[in-house]
């Protein structure tokens, strides 16, 4: 279960990357999002929006820059002037941190929870075996665990 859980996050770092790298021109940019190209450097300008530069200082949109770019021309459309869209994205990511925070938090109980489980099975394995002076816990689980030994007490 841990193995899938850690390539699922490991596939969704990949994903995030692919939405973060800088791929798209000006040109295409203001295509998909239906801006003008100008507005972009507007945007730019106006830290909306912080695309990437090629080693001729061209400007590279990455996917994630297309879809904030989308928001905000959605935010605008509504009404919002450019500050009240700053002062929104700005909470937008902080709550997208809190929930990344909330998600690896959640993830951390889950696997205490499983810890605590196993040394609460253990403890009752190793309370419930009879052993002598001369084996410790650790060894009497073994023998539990594996089948053998004498210190099974049958069906209880």
């Amino acid at each position: 279960m841990a193995r899938s859980d850690s390539e699922g996050m490991e596939r969704d770092r990949e994903s995030g990357r692919d939405r973060d790298k800088p791929l798209y021109m000006i040109s295409v940019a203001a295509e998909l999002t239906g801006m003008h190209p100008q507005t972009l450097r507007v945007y730019e300008q106006k830290g909306l929006v912080t695309p990437g530069r090629s080693r001729g200082n061209t400007r590279l949109y990455s996917q994630a820059d297309i879809e904030r770019l989308n928001l905000i021309s959605k935010l605008t459309d509504e009404g919002i002037n450019l500050a009240g869209v700053v002062r929104i994205l700005d909470m937008r990511e902080r709550m997208l941190a809190r929930e990344r925070e909330l998600d690896e938090l959640r993830d951390r109980v889950r696997e205490l929870e499983d810890e605590v489980h196993e040394f609460r099975v253990k403890e009752r394995i190793t309370t419930l075996a009879r052993y002598d002076a001369s084996s410790n816990p650790e060894q009497v689980m073994r023998r539990l665990l594996l089948g053998g030994g004498s210190d099974d007490k049958g069906d209880e």
